[in-house]
């Protein structure tokens, strides 16, 4: 696939919450576009302390796997064309080595070559409580463009399940995208 609007890096940090980051795999391999994807080493463990996935049915799911310590890899310049990149979940070390630049592994590189191409950068950042900290970090990340979107579930669309809590919160980040979809009913006012 050679239309950069298409392309989406996918990042997966090691917070707790690591199925956002398959369930975004998973609605963009159904929706048609192609997936750059990083792992960090905390993220591959939880895959095994949460979920019943396989580290390989994770990576099939994506076009591209890419392992965190290649700083060589395409998505780590700003020259390789994509339509932002989305961290679910992010960790709070994540947020605090994008908001300062810190770029030590391919992960938080893709991230800051994303905010420095002004394209879309979102930051589904998994802690609480929060403390000024954390906050600051939020704060610093939002000023240089990153879109800080926690996973707070809404409750409107009536979610039977975890998926469909899980399925909400990705489709905030597809929306961010401006990517269409139908992961949960939309608010149009209230039921008559």
């Amino acid at each position: 696939m050679n239309d950069s609007s298409r392309r989406i890096v996918v990042g997966i940090s090691g917070a707790s919450g690591v199925i956002y980051g398959l369930e975004m795999l998973r609605a963009l391999r159904r929706l048609g576009y192609e997936s750059h994807v990083v792992i960090s080493a905390a993220a591959r463990r939880n895959f095994t302390l949460e979920t019943n996935v396989s580290l390989q049915e994770v990576e099939s799911l994506a076009d591209h796997v890419h392992a965190e310590t290649d700083l060589a890899a395409p998505i780590a310049s700003g020259s390789f064309l994509t339509a932002g990149m989305a961290v679910i979940p992010c960790t709070i070390k994540s947020l605090s080595a994008i908001a300062n630049s810190y770029n030590e592994n391919l992960l938080i590189r893709a991230a800051d070559v994303t905010l420095k191409e002004r394209r879309t950068l979102v930051l589904v950042v998994r802690e609480t409580p929060l403390h000024k900290g954390h906050l600051q970090l939020m704060l610093a990340a939002a000023s240089l463009g990153a879109v800080i979107l926690p996973p707070v579930p809404a409750f409107y669309h009536f979610p039977a399940t975890i998926d469909d809590i899980i399925r909400q919160t990705v489709g905030k980040v597809l929306d961010c995208f401006r990517i269409p979809h139908s992961l949960f009913r939309r608010w149009e006012g209230p039921r008559e």
